[in-house]
């Protein structure tokens, strides 16, 4: 049985072109992502290498004296913090606004003899926070007419761009990835002689297997341009295409390439979050979509695992773009592809649906990251679909609501290539390659991030859900039709950081389960058991301290899960810092709240998680899936 595309409503009065040219051409990516913490984003415990430090900004943490504490009595504490951390102090601490002190080193420290020196003052009691003094330098940002004009707002600073803008100017400062990083897009193919992505394609592949849907006049094969997937009236009166929509050329895997790495820096047209990489462009999709064996083979070759009858992937990707899916749960098939894919290292970036419903697949599969869609102020599309296994939020574009959509690198041609050029579209689509992106530029800082320590950091990174007043909040069980405020529980840890991310990049991922309101009295566990290393390092040390509240005693303060009694009503805020075996450390905060209560309150959490919530096989519908196609979703 066809699954059909979800089209995105024509607004009123909106012109048929536009329809056809913009909205029809939004083609969904699907995805499921391993559930994490929405912990607010924790200080980098490590840098990258290049960066120096002078010394670390050290505040204290407060005692019953401290209020009456004298100037010289801070020096003292401060002292012995620098003291029983090994520190040469070279002067007097000097002052940082009110609370904190800076330390300076008796000589510049980097790499690891600086991750060594910040490890061993967090350990330290008596410090609530600790930063390394390093040398701040203007934001890299780039000189392409799209982003400098605020077209690409939601690549800048959320104070530039608006609270989704996913914050890549400080990141980009961290790096703007490598010439050596491949990005693959499986999808309609590539559009290689678009000026915008000169010297970004390499070769990829041709995977369609039927000679009518890859509308090139052959199946599978070495040349993966993209020849046009429009569907004619003609077409759609034949059994071959029974069901389709007729619709122009889409575009729509070079419109998601140049998202991830169009030609940036360069003067013309678009920026791409990766400035470097490389984008292997698998096609799957013609005419009307594309086959479920097709797709799953696609993910496959793309990883670099062996498909029977096609050569082997010279050039494997380690983050991989996937832009189809389907209404019912994750099948085997795709289970078992994107299983392969991420032994094989890489990170498969799907995205939630446009169906405004719970997750399907590959969404619901194990081990994706699953991208859900918001507007430009950061609150969750009319679309987009969700659910708590959504692996992060990120900008979709507003679709027929007002707001600033996405640009990126497109054409002119309604059947085959005509003029290249640059489109707007909308759908959670065109949000999973801002993720894939900034995953690539992880991979750039720290080249050793599996699949899932990657998946860790963006989502420990993700900054909170703005609210507004005048919209409803996001529900589970009853879908809202419009667009809705975003808790944990519709749509995921938060919306993606570039930033946070790359910071976190060379660092333990913090990962604490979020701890709902409890009653006065109530015993409350505190879990870091989902804490990750770095490169395939252990977790070997935690310590939990109080950072402000009532004192009250910690339960297992050096265990990965301990617990806290909260004697009477107020809030808590308690500190997790984690070392792994390659000796990193990283620190990352919850906040605890109890309230008075008539009745006997207990501990209560949100779910943590390393896979997505809810898969099923669906063996019912395994042997009609493996036939059905697997059409795109448009508008995303």
């Amino acid at each position: 049985m066809p699954l059909h595309r979800t089209l995105l409503p024509r607004l009123p009065g909106q012109p048929l072109a536009r329809t056809l040219a913009e909205t029809l051409t939004r083609v969904l990516v699907l995805g499921a992502a391993l559930a994490g913490s929405a912990a607010a984003l924790a200080q980098p415990a490590t840098l990258p290498a290049a960066q120096v430090a002078r010394g670390v900004i050290v505040q204290l943490r407060p005692t019953a004296a401290s209020v009456r504490e004298s100037t010289q009595a801070q020096r003292e504490r401060l002292a012995t913090v620098a003291s029983d951390a090994g520190l040469d102090a070279a002067q007097t601490p000097m002052p940082v606004g009110a609370q904190a002190h800076l330390l300076r080193f008796a000589a510049p420290l980097s790499g690891t003899a600086l991750d060594g020196a910040l490890r061993r003052v967090r350990l330290n009691p008596q410090v609530a926070s600790a930063e390394p003094d390093v040398r701040m330098h203007r934001l890299a940002e780039p000189n392409d007419p799209y982003y400098s004009s605020g077209v690409q707002w939601h690549l800048r600073t959320p104070a530039d761009g608006g609270p989704a803008a996913i914050n890549l100017p400080p990141a980009w400062a961290l790096s703007t990835g490598l010439p050596s990083q491949v990005v693959a897009v499986v999808d309609s193919g590539a559009l290689f002689d678009h000026p915008d992505m000169a010297g970004k394609w390499l070769p990829g592949y041709d995977l369609v297997s039927d000679v009518a849907t890859a509308n090139d006049g052959n199946g599978r094969d070495a040349d993966a341009a993209d020849p046009g997937d429009w569907v004619s009236s003609a077409d759609a009166a034949t059994a071959q295409f029974a069901g389709c929509t007729v619709e122009p050329s889409s575009w729509h895997g070079t419109f998601i390439a140049g998202e991830i790495a169009a030609a940036s820096n360069n003067g013309t047209g678009v920026a791409g979050v990766n400035w470097n990489a490389k984008i292997l462009p698998v096609r799957v999709s013609g005419k009307c979509g594309a086959w479920l064996s097709d797709v799953v083979d696609g993910i496959r070759w793309a990883a670099g695992v062996s498909v029977s009858g096609v050569p082997a992937n010279p050039n494997p990707a380690k983050v991989i773009n996937v832009s189809f899916g389907g209404s019912s749960s994750c099948t085997s098939s795709y289970q078992s592809a994107i299983d392969d894919a991420t032994a094989a290292g890489s990170l498969v970036v799907v995205a939630a649906g446009n169906e405004n419903g719970p997750l399907t697949r590959p969404a619901d599969c194990r081990g994706v990251l699953a991208v859900g869609a918001v507007r430009q102020d950061g609150l969750k599309t009319y679309y987009s679909s969700y659910g708590s296994n959504v692996g992060i939020m990120a900008p979709g574009g507003p679709g027929a609501d007002a707001g600033p959509r996405l640009y990126s690198v497109s054409n002119a041609g309604t059947l085959g290539p005509g003029q290249n050029t640059y489109d707007a579209k909308d759908g959670t689509s065109f949000a999973a390659p801002l993720a894939a992106g900034v995953a690539s530029l992880m991979q750039a800082v720290n080249p050793s991030l599996t699949p899932a320590e990657i998946v860790a950091r963006i989502q420990q990174s993700a900054r909170g859900f703005p609210s507004n007043a005048a919209y409803p909040t996001c529900s589970n069980s009853k879908p809202v039709s419009g667009a809705c405020n975003c808790t944990r529980e519709t749509c995921g840890p938060g919306l993606l950081d570039a930033d946070g991310a790359l910071q976190l990049a060379s660092s333990p991922a913090v990962s604490i389960v979020p701890v709902d309101q409890v009653s006065a009295g109530s015993t409350v566990t505190l879990d870091g058991s989902a804490s990750t290393g770095v490169g395939g390092s252990s977790i070997v040390g935690w310590s939990w301290t109080l950072v402000s509240g009532t004192p009250v005693s910690i339960q297992s303060a050096d265990k990965a899960v301990a617990s806290v009694t909260l004697p009477a009503a107020g809030t808590w805020v308690f500190r997790l810092l984690v070392t792994d075996s390659g000796g990193r450390a990283a620190d990352n905060t919850v906040t605890v709240t109890a309230v008075a209560s008539e009745g006997s309150g207990s501990s209560s959490s949100g779910s943590s998680g390393g896979g997505a919530t809810g898969w099923a096989w669906g063996l019912g519908l395994w042997a009609v899936a493996l036939a059905a196609w697997m059409r795109r979703r448009r508008g995303g």
